[in-house]
């Protein structure tokens, strides 16, 4: 210290300015006003000048005239000299350099004149003291030293207590109590008192310890006796050594000490009479023994709380029993009082906060404040200082409250007078106080409401938009009081409920405050009070036991039977402890979801708070990290997460509960990319909005979700959710107030691909189709309720337009049409109200022109924002306007559902009759009931009569637009393509609705006769293109799908069911016409038409595309085709299968599947069953397939019937079938014949084109086309082969031998086709120049009506599809099984068939367009195999005997192969077979040239039936069966026993009937049976 105060500068100039300098510091230490530090100050200074001059640095004479003069500055300088001198002393005596001692010896001599001899014989050595000459000898001087210190401290002086009169004390106790009120003043007492003890020779000691005891008896008194012990008394240790002596006295065990003891020991603190730390030592217990009680403590509190958790077992309780008398017999030998508990409750009283929280930071947290007495005296405390604030800002309107009046203390903590002065020993206090404010509920309501106070003017302050420097200062200070107001509500608030004893209206009032935090804020006090509060305190964690235990003694009874009382005693436990009883009622309900209903109804005696609380649990709950959201399969959903789902839907709606940290937690789960708890969501809405979202709707349902809001509400859901006004409310304002509704469509719009994208890889293909099903279905559920809630300036405000929604937030088209598309109809009904208004007219036309006008004006700048969608092309065939109409309407815009109407209006009187009838009802509820029925069939009236107009304004405003919608740039099928990729299959799997409404669309496009519309291509493409469709679905799309498919058919099906209805609807219009080219439409030819009968042809088809669609979904084996293909089929039940082959066909494979999934794949095995059952039980509405189409042979060709010439898909052109009859007898002869031929079919060719000229994508294109054939003739001959095998159980090993040695024996057989075929020459030149001259005629008409011929393009089609099949012809005839038992083969061969179906176009299939396949490919190809497969196709379509012929043939062949015999055999029986078929041809040649000349004399009809009375098929001419039936049979002679015919067995003669008969009967019954199970195959 010495150098900072002296420099080394000042003693080396000490003569120039150091002397100065120096005299000037110590000047300036001596005149400090901090006493105490200014002498050791001086005492460094003076320490370094001597130093220097021990040194020798400054010369003795010079030092000794400043220290001098130093000597004048302080009383007691020559004591502070002394003591430097002492300290020198000891440091010189200690040095070997003699002359550093000299110089101090010196030094000490010079001094002797200022400084007492008597100072120095105190500080000195004896032997400094000798040298100086102060004393004479050291020696002696040490000798009588030990003498004065025996006498002084060793030796007791007897002291006579008898020279102590009695009477001194008695007049001192009567001079202490007497009546103070008067003029006495503690002066005049200890005047007195001075007085007796001089008189009666009183000990001193004796009389203080006198004073202190009347102080205890009159401790009133404060001001009088603590001002007498202050004069009466010097010295503070004496005064504490007599309080330790009394509190010494009151330690012993079963002693207690009083509180007038405390109370003066707390006064004597306060005045500073005496110090806390000399006072603390004499007071029991230790610190060391009260922090292992509270450790005690907390270990016998989690003890107590692990045996409540614990099953104890009896012997273990009778254990316990016995420990805890133990423990009572211990607390029986009262301990001392803890003296130092006692002090400080005293302090406290007195209002000493500085004294008491020193003392309280010597113990444990809150083991001071467990004690209730400190409770409550630290809350007095607390009560004194907040109560001017109290009285200010706390006190609620109309409440007086109880007065509190002030301490007189004045060195008390100052009372707050504004929320500022909180912070100054308020909360602190609190803090100490932490749960214990419990025992003051009434100073627990005071602090909650100033923070009410408080938080209204943060609030307020938080709100002003425009703020100064002050105010800005102002809100930084409220911002760290609300930090202060959430650590008192953490720690002090939230506990100290805990420990309160149910109290509902501390919960109530707490509810007051924390609903003015955000819930965040809320949200972060609960986890803190739930996960740490009851850690703190021994008391705590017995509290927290014993919830749970009375929470398990509840939720064990708790049943639907004794809800109310159940739910009266879970009110009382939540009052208190919250966040453990719902914790742990969670945990149950997550296990067992059965729980849920009971203990939603058992929560109505909750407390706000309380629901609150409940809301953060279950977010909680929800987010738990250690829970899996997926099974342990990773296919489904978790159940514990569905049963927390429901809990929400139902707890959320029935309570009044905030739902903002809900919606938030689910948003932020999605932008986490996460979407399991979108359940919660959907569960939310469905429960609060009355939103189902279901794909599971009846007919009726799906009917009455088309109407109106009223309407929906009423008849579109399962369960008739009433009441949802308030609760829907409260969900909006949420949504709206968070700014959380647009968020959370766009993160649910985003998320559909996020899942399969993003989550898909990692997740089961089951579980991602159920998460994209679940997002799709909430974002749809999410959006209705929007819709419908929202007013139209806040969804207009929060919806951006399309552009910006699928541009800038990439939100799916589809997804931001669903969004818009309630915007658009609230400002076009915005828009058309405005125009009524400034123009007032009644009439109807006039307002159709306005809602006109309306739409346009809201329109147009959506068709400008469509375009930037897609890419330019694409606009080319659709209109904007047209694209923007489709996605812009809804099934409300298009159809009235009266008949949903009045079947609710029913039901309304039907129930109004049966109140009227109940006699139980009393009247006053009869009369509210019927009221509430009545008005509600009137609001169904009235929205049904509005729905009318508005659905009357739409068609008259698309009757005005249909004009412009599609473009003539290119062909039909494109425009129809883009229609399909754009419009009509992304929407049609959006919802039940959408599926309805594209049906819906397309059905009123063709009604509206829109120009350029081909209503044939688009059904078409949607039955023609169902497996790509189906396969890439998921569940719920499939079952949207399917409603979608099956709305379609209703109308296929209605047209096809009455010529009458169908010339009515579609006769005429420009979509039945048969020109694919985008052309106008003029309505006038009827050649450019599709009639009945062709159209029922056209249905056929479709109904076989299904079937080969479904089929071959169910034969991959691939869970996802089977489900979605099962689904689908289901859904459309109601309109298919018509046709009895196709049902029997779906049935087979459908029974495959059951036994196949039974046990593998349990949810398979159950659709497949489902569907089964009601596929028989709508077997009774099938119908043959010549009933449901006319399959007769269209041979006898008219010129009525060529106008129906050009050919749509599945037509059958009747001019066609004769050209083949003569064309097909040409291609056996060559080259050269075939080539003669091609005009006539160029001709049929180009009508034909009229369906495939497109370019090259779409369904019925010329390429595809030839594919369609190539599949179809291959088809059929495997189809041929299948049926003449025998049912076995041969292996497929053995199946390919066969099929390997029949394409050796073909060989043979193919160099003998060219001779047959000139046998037939002579009548097929006949033919030739006959259909030549048809062909002529036809080409002359059709150039008439103007229609293009395109021999060309149909040339190249034909080229093409003679490339391809060339290359299929190689592997059909290997299809045919080489000889073998038939026991062996039955079970292969039909799995075999199964599997072989998908791929085969059908056997019934009679349509032109197959015909004119194998047309092209027989011209094109100069081989036997296109009429094989003709022939095949004919023998397909002969009776069941012509079918046994054949398999009879095939076992025939079979048993020779086994018996091995020779060849030579075999030879002989092939020539007699040839002769035997030449035979029978010639004959049947003859009949049929006889035929064709009556048929050409009298004009038949096309649709004249065949004569033959063993077949029903009429798709081909006889001429034509008897030579595709030779060629079959020649085929065959190599591997098929000769005495049969494969001709269809029309000519087969009844010999050989007999023998085939005969062998039929040596058969097993297995081929019989597998015959039935497979008719067609």
């Amino acid at each position: 210290m010495a150098t900072l105060i002296l420099p080394a500068e000042c003693f080396k100039n000490w003569e120039k300015s150091g002397k100065q300098e120096f005299v000037q510091l110590c000047k300036d230490l001596t005149e400090k006003t901090d006493h105490g530090s200014e002498v050791g100050d001086i005492q460094a200074a003076l320490y370094e000048l001597c130093y220097q001059v021990v040194q020798g640095n400054i010369k003795l004479d010079l030092v000794v005239s400043v220290l001098g003069d130093m000597m004048e500055l302080r009383d007691n300088m020559p004591s502070v000299l002394a003591d430097v001198f002492s300290i020198l002393d000891l440091e010189t005596g200690a040095l070997e350099e003699k002359n550093k001692r000299d110089h101090y010896t010196q030094l000490v001599g010079a001094c002797l004149f200022f400084v007492p001899e008597a100072i120095l014989k105190e500080r000195l050595d004896p032997e400094t003291l000798e040298s100086l000459g102060l004393i004479k000898q050291a020696h002696q001087f040490n000798q009588k030293i030990v003498k004065i210190k025996t006498k002084l401290f060793y030796k007791q002086q007897k002291f006579n207590l008898l020279r102590e009169e009695n009477e001194g004390y008695a007049k001192l106790i009567t001079e202490l109590g007497q009546d103070l009120s008067g003029n006495i003043t503690s002066h005049i007492v200890l005047e007195s008192i001075k007085s007796l003890i001089g008189c009666f020779n009183l000990d001193p000691n004796r009389v203080l310890d006198i004073i202190l005891e009347v102080y205890e008896s009159r401790s009133d008194q404060d001001d009088f006796f603590l001002s007498l012990i202050k004069s009466y008394m010097c010295e503070p240790l004496t005064l504490c050594h007599i309080l330790g002596f009394k509190f010494k006295f009151y330690q012993e065990p079963n002693e207690e000490t009083p509180k007038s003891l405390y109370h003066i020991a707390a006064a004597l603190l306060h005045h500073n009479l005496i110090e806390l730390e000399d006072l603390y030592i004499h007071l029991m217990p230790l610190d060391a023994a009260i922090l292992e009680e509270h450790k005690t403590e907390i270990s016998e509190a989690k003890q107590i709380a692990r045996k409540l958790v614990m099953v104890v077992l009896p012997s273990d309780k009778n254990e316990d029993k016995e420990k805890e008398k133990d423990k009572e017999e211990e607390k029986n030998d009262k301990p001392p009082d803890n003296q130092k508990l006692g002090l400080l409750e005293a302090l406290l009283r007195i209002g000493d906060w500085h004294h008491a929280q020193s003392i309280m930071d010597q113990m444990p947290s809150f083991y001071a404040t467990s004690h209730k007495a400190i409770a409550l005296a630290l809350c007095q405390l607390v009560h004194l200082t907040v109560e001017p604030l109290y009285r200010r800002a706390g006190v609620p309107k109309g409440a007086r409250g109880c007065v509190m009046h002030p301490l007189r203390n004045k060195r008390a903590p100052q009372p707050a007078e504004n929320f500022e002065d909180l912070r100054r020993d308020t909360f602190s206090m609190l803090g100490y106080l932490g749960p214990h404010l419990s025992h003051d509920p009434i100073l627990f309501a005071k602090i909650i409401r100033l923070g009410k106070a408080f938080m209204k003017e943060y609030q307020s302050d938080g709100k002003s938009e425009v703020r100064d420097k002050m105010v800005s200062k102002r809100f930084g200070q409220q911002e760290i009081l609300l930090s202060c107001f959430l650590s008192i509500a953490d720690q002090v608030l939230l506990p100290s409920l805990t420990l309160m004893e149910c109290n509902a209206c501390m919960s109530e009032e707490l509810w007051g405050l924390f609903k003015l935090f955000p819930y965040y804020h809320r949200y972060r006090l609960y986890g803190q009070w739930k996960n740490e509060t009851y850690s703190s305190h021994p008391l705590l964690v017995k509290v927290k036991a014993q919830t749970v235990e009375r929470a398990k003694y509840i939720m064990k009874r708790l049943t639907k039977e004794n809800v109310k009382q159940s739910g009266r005693q879970i009110g009382k436990l939540s009052h208190s402890n919250p966040t453990i009883l719902f914790d742990y009622m969670l945990s149950q309900i997550q296990w067992y979801d059965n729980l849920i209903v009971p203990v939603v109804d058992s929560l109505k005696y909750l407390t706000s708070l309380n629901y609150d609380v409940l809301a953060y649990c279950i977010i909680e709950a929800l987010a738990n990290p250690e829970k899996e959201k997926m099974k342990h399969d990773d296919t489904t959903i978790s159940s514990w997460l569905q049963s927390l789902a429901s809990l929400c839907g139902a707890v959320f709606r029935k309570y009044p509960i905030e739902l903002a940290g809900l919606l938030q937690y689910v948003t932020n789960q999605l932008k986490a990319g996460k979407s399991f708890d979108l359940l919660i969501l959907k569960e939310v809405v469905q429960k609060m909005a009355g939103i189902e979202i279901t794909d599971e709707m009846t007919s009726e349902q799906l009917e009455a979700m088309t109407g109106g809001e009223q309407l929906k509400a009423e008849g579109g859901y399962f369960g008739q959710i009433r009441n949802t006004k308030k609760s829907s409310q409260r969900l909006k304002d949420a949504l709206l107030d968070h700014e959380l509704a647009l968020p959370l469509c766009l993160l649910m719009a985003q998320q559909r691909n996020g899942v399969v994208f993003l989550e898909g890889g990692e997740k089961h293909l089951k579980l991602v189709g159920h998460l994209y099903d679940q997002c799709h279905d909430t974002l749809v559920q999410f959006g209705g309720f929007l819709a419908s809630n929202l007013s139209t300036e806040d969804y207009i405000k929060r919806v951006p337009s399309i552009d910006i929604l699928c541009n800038q937030f990439h939100t799916p088209h589809d997804a931001a049409f669903f969004l818009s598309r309630p915007m658009y109809a609230h400002q076009i009904l915005s828009k058309y109200d405005e125009l009524k208004k400034a123009e007032k007219g009644n009439r109807q036309q006039q307002k159709v022109h306005k809602y006109v006008a309306a739409c346009e004006q809201v329109m147009t700048p959506v068709h400008e924002a469509v375009i930037s969608l897609h890419p330019a092309r694409v606009w080319d065939d659709l209109r904007p306007q047209f694209y923007a109409t489709f996605w812009s309407l809804t099934m409300y815009d298009l159809a009235v559902p009266h008949s949903a109407y009045d079947r609710e209006v029913n039901k309304l009187k039907v129930q109004i009759k049966a109140i009227e009838e109940n006699p139980e009802i009393p009247l006053n509820k009869k009369k509210k009931e019927k009221e509430r029925c009545t008005a509600l069939q009137e609001k169904l009236q009235e929205e049904e009569k509005k729905q009318l107009e508005h659905v009357q304004r739409v068609l008259h405003r698309l009757k005005l637009e249909k004009d412009n919608w599609l473009l003539a740039k290119s062909t039909k099928n494109e425009t129809i393509t883009k229609f399909l990729q754009l419009c009509l299959f992304p929407r049609c799997i959006f919802s039940s609705i959408d599926a309805v409404y594209c049906a819906r669309f397309v059905e009123l496009v063709h009604q509206q006769k829109t120009p350029n519309f081909c209503t044939l291509l688009c059904y078409d493409r949607v039955f023609s293109a169902t497996i790509y469709t189906v396969a890439s679905c998921t569940e719920n799309e499939s079952h949207r799908y399917g409603r979608f498919l099956c709305c379609m058919l209703e109308t296929v099906t209605r047209w096809h069911s009455d010529r009458a209805v169908y010339e009515k609807e579609c006769v005429n219009y420009p979509g039945f016409l048969t020109i694919f080219r985008a052309t106008g439409f003029d309505g006038g030819n009827k050649a450019d038409q599709l009639d009945y009968e062709n159209f029922r042809h056209v249905v056929h088809k479709w109904h076989y595309m299904l079937t080969k669609a479904s089929v071959h979904c169910l034969e991959t084996g691939d869970y996802t085709h089977i489900r979605n293909i099962l689904i689908v089929l289901t859904k459309i039940l109601p309109c298919y299968p018509k046709v009895l082959n196709l049902g029997q066909a779906l049935e087979c494979r459908v029974n495959k599947i059951c036994l196949e999934e039974k046990d593998k794949r349990p949810d398979l095995y159950a659709l497949a069953m489902g569907y089964s059952g009601r596929l028989k039980s709508q077997k009774v509405h099938m119908v043959p397939e010549n009933e449901f189409h006319h399959k007769e042979q269209p041979a006898r060709t008219t010129p009525a019937s060529q106008q129906n010439g050009p050919g749509s898909t599945g037509k059958p052109a009747t001019s066609m079938s004769k050209m083949e009859e003569g064309t097909s007898e040409d291609g056996e002869r060559g080259k050269d014949k075939s080539q003669g031929t091609t005009k006539p079919v160029s001709k049929a060719n180009s009508a034909a084109a009229k369906v495939t000229t497109s370019n090259g994508n779409g369904a019925l294109n010329s390429t595809k086309t030839v594919k369609d054939r190539d599949d179809k003739e291959k088809s059929g001959k495997e189809k041929k082969e299948k049926k003449e095998k025998t049912p076995g159980s041969i292996s497929d090993a053995k199946a390919e031998n066969r099929r390997e040695k029949q394409r050796d024996e073909r060989a043979g057989k193919e160099e003998r086709v060219p001779r047959e075929g000139k046998e037939k020459t002579p009548k097929a030149d006949r033919e030739k120049a006959k259909t030549e001259e048809k062909s002529i005629k036809d080409d002359k008409s059709k150039a008439g009506n103007g229609e293009p011929m395109e021999p060309s393009r149909e040339r190249d089609a034909i080229k093409e599809s003679k490339i391809k099949e060339k290359g299929d012809r190689n592997a059909v005839p290997g299809s045919l099984k080489s000889p073998g038992s038939r026991s062996e083969s039955a079970e292969s061969e039909r799995d075999h068939k199964r599997r072989k179906l998908d791929s085969h176009s059908s056997p019934s299939h009679s349509s032109s367009v197959k015909l004119i396949c194998h047309l092209h490919s027989s011209l094109q190809d100069n081989s036997i195999e296109p009429k094989e497969s003709t022939s095949k196709h004919h023998i397909i379509y002969n009776s069941v005997s012509r079918s046994k012929s054949r398999e009879r043939e095939l076992e025939k062949k079979d048993s020779e192969n086994t018996q091995g015999r020779s060849k030579e055999k075999k030879e002989e029986k092939d020539r007699k077979d040839r002769k035997r078929e030449q035979m029978l041809n010639d004959r049947e040649a003859s009949q049929e040239s006889k035929r064709r000349k009556d048929e050409n004399g009298t004009n038949s009809s096309k649709n004249s039936k065949s004569t033959s009375p063993s077949s029903d098929s009429p798709l081909s001419g006889e001429k034509e069966k008897s030579k595709r039936s030779k060629s079959s049979s020649k085929e065959k002679a190599e591997s098929v026993k000769p005495e049969r015919t494969s001709s269809g067995g029309k000519k087969e003669s009844r010999h050989d009937k007999e023998k085939s008969e005969k062998k039929e009967k040596r058969d097993s019954s297995g081929a019989k049976e597998e015959k039935k199970q497979y008719p067609y195959m």
